[in-house]
């Protein structure tokens, strides 16, 4: 299709610096160690982990992880192995240029050419004496591409720059030194020079990463069908979402989807909103009211309802880890209740955080304190937190500073000495009675040490300003302030995405809980904007569901358009999806007027036992924990709550699940089961025609088509006068069928 050409940059990709290294007092120029010869190091993967920057290094010689330890590695390199990595009197004769360039044998193969510019600086350094780090030298501040944002077409290059702004205002072009990764490879490639090839369309980006800092190049290509201004001009709009949507729909060239029917609609938000169908009195009392008005009397409905309490239960206790394979029975029910209760109450966000971050008490009176009970390091505590309530996954930095976001070990264990003086009674096997009772408290000293430095870091929030290592106020509260701030930008954003991804499928960024920087959202403004609505709200989680229930967005029809098919992140379009274990199960009973039987728990130290926790008629939504035996929930993928992992519940299919409903001993007792629907129906002398209607509303919130309907009796009347067996097999084909396994 053709070329873009950066202008004025693009003669500088691979040609190193742009200007001169820094002087010397003398006014000789000199290359840094920290700011070149590393930059070099890192460029080639010599200290990646997959070659000296692994934990053990190699061959004897070990760098930190992408050069985070210029001190370090500058001892490894001038002063380990009797100095002979470094001949200053013959550079070429050095093993840090012998080996790379293949005139000694390199386990590495050959990494560098004996003509480039890059064996130039490093033989340039050696001569100059090999100066090592120093306190005067400048840092790196931010690293900036161009271009930042291109509008591109199938088939198109662009050739990306990156310069380097250092602390001394110095601006480096570096791009021969970056690292390039796309975030979609479906959208768009990048060479190790920083050539990009544009292989399909949609919103991708181009990760640059130099001297452990990453920025983004933003890649739009719009779709081979384009829609005229005036027809998203005439598309209904209710909110904000939508005009942000609508926006990138017109900027990709996509077409969005009509409204979806009233039917469909309940169903959607029912199952969404509060994870069970509408019954029959639910469905009537939709359908009865004014149309204008029955969808957002439905919203409100459904925030105010008891489902929605034991559904947002179920979905914070996934996130929490109430899980009885790591708490014993009477702390996870009180973690459970207490869950219930901030639900219940429609407690801010920000307060149920902070009253998790500041517990005190014991564990079965003060059921936040357990979340400590499960995460007993500070190490354990840091990443965590981080994980499940910002979206930043900094466990990397414990070792060394993180290679795909900005976060150092410096700021890893500043994080974790917050947590330094958390106790507990009770830690360690030590309970009262054997039950698992534990005291939280914190005490009035302690720090975490650093490995590295062999000393604390000042306890510090990311990206804040340090306290006072004597300060005798629970370090914690001074973590809670910084991080429930509105300010705080990744706060608002984790939990945004997290409901977002509830009501749509997917996250505005993906995986749900993977919010660095690295890792963009698919409509960034959309996502900025919605974490701002919620913390405008006072985090109150009500406000932002409704707004989104309210969206033309989330109403739209899931039927895909010609110029819209291929969308699969971008909102022109409702995305079915396959229901979450435990809602799919309570379907089933709900739809057979069945229930399911839950009595065997595995609690921590005990083998599965039988409890009388949960009682007949428990739906599997309102279980405590993970650790309820159950094989159709373990097959559905049910989050088995391990770790703060979005990861740990699976959606995908499987031919395990397809056996599981043709052969297993889930479905097929509840269809024989002697008081279920069918025999309900068949004892009230119900005709076929009654038993597909009543079927249809109850699993699908609608009534049959009147081919649909054909199709049905076409199959009872191959059973002759067998009807019972007829009519299990009419709802066998609808509880396995995808309309129903799957919300539209």
């Amino acid at each position: 299709m053709g070329t873009l050409v950066v202008v004025g940059l693009l003669m500088l990709s691979n040609q190193g610096h742009a200007e001169p290294p820094a002087a010397t007092p003398d006014g000789e120029s000199r290359w840094s160690f920290r700011n070149d010869v590393q930059s070099i190091l890192s460029r080639h993967g010599c200290n990646s982990g997959a070659c000296h920057g692994t934990l053990a290094g190699k061959g004897g010689f070990r760098l930190s992880l992408h050069g985070f330890d210029s001190q370090a590695d500058f001892q490894a390199i001038t002063k380990q192995n009797r100095g002979r990595r470094i001949e200053i009197a013959d550079p070429g004769r050095s093993l840090l240029l012998a080996k790379p360039t293949g005139a000694l044998p390199h386990k590495g193969g050959i990494r560098l050419d004996t003509d480039s510019r890059d064996y130039r600086i490093l033989a340039e350094w050696i001569a100059a004496g090999a100066a090592g780090p120093a306190a005067a030298d400048a840092r790196l501040v931010r690293i900036e591409v161009t271009p930042e944002q291109a509008r591109l077409a199938p088939g198109d290059t662009a050739q990306l720059a990156v310069q380097a702004i250092y602390s001394d205002d110095r601006v480096v072009d570096v791009t021969s030194w970056a690292k390039f990764s796309a975030t979609d490879e479906a959208i768009a490639g990048v060479d190790e020079n920083g050539l990009v090839t544009i292989r399909g369309s949609g919103e991708g980006a181009i990760r640059v990463w130099f001297g452990s800092r990453i920025a983004l190049a933003r890649l739009t290509v719009p779709f081979a069908h384009p829609t005229p201004q005036n027809e998203l001009a005439d598309v209904q709009r209710n909110n904000f979402i939508d005009d942000l949507v609508l926006d990138q729909l017109q900027t990709l060239n996509l077409t969005p989807s009509p409204r979806c029917d009233d039917e469909t609609f309940l169903r959607r938000a029912f199952l969404d909103t509060v994870g069970r169908l509408p019954n029959e009195q639910q469905r009537q009392a939709y359908l009865d009211a004014p149309e204008s008005l029955r969808r957002s009397q439905l919203i409100e409905r459904l925030l105010a309802s008891d489902d929605y309490v034991d559904y947002w239960t179920y979905k914070w206790s996934d996130m929490l880890l109430v899980n009885g394979n790591r708490l014993r029975p009477q702390a996870v029910q009180a973690y459970y209740q207490w869950v219930r209760q901030a639900v219940a109450e429609d407690r801010p966000w920000d307060e149920v955080v902070r009253q998790i971050l500041t517990a005190t008490g014991v564990s079965t009176e003060n059921g936040a304190t357990n979340f400590y009970a499960l995460h007993q390091t500070p190490e354990e505590m840091t990443e965590n937190a981080c994980q499940a309530f910002l979206g930043l996954s900094i466990g990397c930095a414990k070792c060394h500073n993180h290679p795909l976001e900005k976060w150092s070990n410096d700021q890893y264990y500043g994080m974790a000495n917050l947590f330094a003086r958390v106790r507990a009674k009770g830690w360690g096997g030590e309970t009262r009675n054997g039950d698992g009772i534990r005291t939280l408290y914190v005490a009035d000293s302690g720090d975490v040490i650093q490995p590295t430095r062999g000393k604390p870091q000042p306890p510090t929030p990311l990206d804040a300003q340090p306290l006072d290592f004597d300060d005798p106020q629970d370090r914690r509260i001074a973590l809670a302030d910084w991080m429930t701030k509105a300010e705080n930008p990744y706060f608002s954003r984790a939990i945004t995405n997290r409901v977002w991804a509830n009501f749509f499928g997917r996250g505005l960024v993906e995986p749900v809980d993977d919010l660095r920087i690295s890792n963009p959202a698919s409509n960034e403004p959309l996502l900025r904007a919605s974490a701002e609505y919620l913390a405008e709200s006072a985090f109150d989680l009500k406000s932002l569901m409704r707004v989104i229930l309210e969206s033309e967005t989330y109403q739209r029809s899931s039927v895909p358009l010609p110029t819209n098919k291929e969308d699969d992140r971008y909102l022109s379009r409702y995305y079915p999806r396959r229901l979450m274990a435990e809602v799919l199960l309570d379907a089933v009973d709900q739809v057979l007027q069945t229930s399911t039987k839950f009595d065997e728990v595995a609690f921590s130290g005990a083998d599965v036992q039988k409890t009388d926790f949960y009682p007949t008629g428990t739906r599997a939504i309102q279980l405590y924990d993970s650790a309820v035996s159950s094989y159709f929930l373990k097959t559905f993928g049910r989050n088995p709550r391990e770790i703060v992992c979005e990861c740990e519940r699976s959606a995908e299919p499987s031919l395990v699940q397809v056996l599981h409903l043709s052969n297993g001993d889930t479905l097929n007792p509840k269809l024989n089961a002697d008081n279920n629907l069918l025999a309900r129906l068949q004892q009230q002398d119900a005709d076929t025609d009654q038993v597909i209607t009543a079927l249809f509303e109850r699993a699908l919130a609608r009534r049959p088509t009147e081919q649909e309907r054909e199709n049905l009796r076409a199959i009872v009347r191959e059973y002759e006068d067998n009807t019972t067996d007829a009519w299990r097999d009419l709802a066998w084909s609808l509880l396995t069928s995808t309309e129903f396994t799957f919300n539209h």
